[in-house]
């Protein structure tokens, strides 16, 4: 898929439901996360984080970049671009942000915002060793192969939901971010 495939497609479909329906019964704190997409000429990528493993939250797990939102951002874009400088070094004026996914409510107690956006294809990244142990990119074709998704349903107090897994290579990459992915999937085929 190029890139004009990718926008004209992203821009005409309409968004279905999500994939994602973990709800919380308690008051969310706002989270945004950029979904990073490269276009090399050849195919489209996404760039994916593996976070650091000393982190209270989430540790190890693979990610977006993005965080929550501070109080001197003005909107979400604003924190998924922000969060994305801090995290690998892409400044805000290099991403094309396209468009955004459904929120998506977290175990964590955060609703997230995921934006999508192209971003160089030559960056050489900057990670925030704090935050980040790893950036790397899978390209965007297996994430639309349906034999690459997986749900897994599971009781959570008073209800059910799936929990989404998209492995590559040896990366695990589940939960929100695969649900994000399978949206985005989804919207674009």
């Amino acid at each position: 898929m190029t890139k004009n495939e990718f926008l004209l497609k992203f821009a005409l479909n309409h968004s279905a439901d999500s994939v994602h329906k973990y709800r919380h019964k308690t008051p969310l704190r706002q989270a945004a996360v950029l979904i990073p997409l490269i276009d090399d000429g050849k195919e489209l990528s996404v760039v994916l984080t593996q976070r650091a493993l000393h982190l209270k939250h989430h540790a190890g797990q693979i990610s977006f970049p993005g965080g929550k939102v501070e109080d001197n951002d003005k909107d979400l874009v604003y924190t998924a671009l922000r969060e994305t400088h801090e995290e690998i070094g892409v400044p805000p004026q290099s991403i094309e942000v396209v468009g955004s996914l459904h929120s998506y409510q977290v175990i964590s107690g955060f609703v997230v915002t995921p934006y999508v956006g192209f971003i160089p294809h030559n960056f050489n990244y900057i990670k925030d060793k704090n935050e980040v142990s790893e950036i790397f990119q899978v390209p965007l074709t297996h994430f639309l192969n349906d034999d690459n998704h997986i749900a897994i349903p599971i009781q959570r107090k008073d209800y059910s939901h799936n929990v989404h897994f998209m492995p590559y290579q040896n990366y695990n990459i589940w939960g929100a971010t695969a649900a994000m992915l399978k949206d985005l999937a989804i919207h674009i085929n």
